[in-house]
């Protein structure tokens, strides 16, 4: 353990590749996101959509979890689950979420807070229809975050369900597109000794206030 820990204390990486101000950011942030994104796609960026979710529970208690993002326009953020896992139980009771993109390989990430809301029945089907025969039946298999036997509890429910629908399979009512609607986005550039920089927007009676923030 000892080891561990003392090898930890030696990891270093200074950040040099590029620098970000606040007045080469554009004044929206959902556009500057865009701009961002689409870098990260061009870097070749390992699963540039995945995003950290982070929500909260009755009580007060967070928890994080790997979703990926689906789809981003000027009405917000989206991705699909199922609405009875812990995330959908705790979105439920507290829609106030945020999210966390990281692109080592560009030395950024972007923090996003906002409320979440589903998406509409015909939305969430749209997306749906479009996944692979085998993710429409995974929605279907998964009591997502409940305790199960085992395994074949998993692999027998899916050929159970792989004979019920040989054809079209349809979306469960339980499954479908949440949309964060952002409340302020940060954008966070690597810089060296630490001293990144950090443009945060917030929003403000339907208008994006910019602030650079110390790292």
């Amino acid at each position: 353990m000892d080891d561990i820990r003392n090898y930890i204390n030696t990891l270093r990486h200074d950040f040099s590749k590029e620098s970000l101000d606040e007045k080469d950011v554009h004044k929206n942030p959902v556009t500057q996101f865009s701009k961002w994104f689409r870098e990260a796609v061009d870097a070749k960026v390992n699963e540039p959509n995945a995003m950290a979710l982070s929500t909260v529970s009755a009580e007060g208690k967070p928890s994080s979890r790997i979703v990926l993002l689906r789809n981003f326009d000027e009405n917000g953020f989206v991705f699909y689950t199922n609405y009875t896992s812990r995330k959908g139980e705790e979105i439920m009771g507290n829609p106030n979420a945020a999210l966390l993109f990281f692109w080592p390989e560009l030395e950024r990430q972007v923090r996003i807070e906002g409320i979440l809301k589903k998406q509409t029945a015909e939305e969430s089907d749209m997306y749906f229809n479009s996944r692979p025969r085998g993710s429409k039946l995974g929605a279907w298999t998964s009591t997502q975050s409940k305790v199960i036997a085992d395994r074949n509890v998993l692999d027998e429910e899916y050929a159970k369900l792989d004979k019920k629908y040989p054809g079209d399979v349809p979306r469960p009512a339980h499954w479908g597109g949440y949309v964060l609607t952002p409340q302020s986005v940060e954008f966070w550039q690597g810089r060296q000794s630490r001293l990144h920089d950090r443009i945060l927007f917030t929003l403000e009676k339907e208008n994006w206030t910019i602030e650079r923030l110390a790292p």
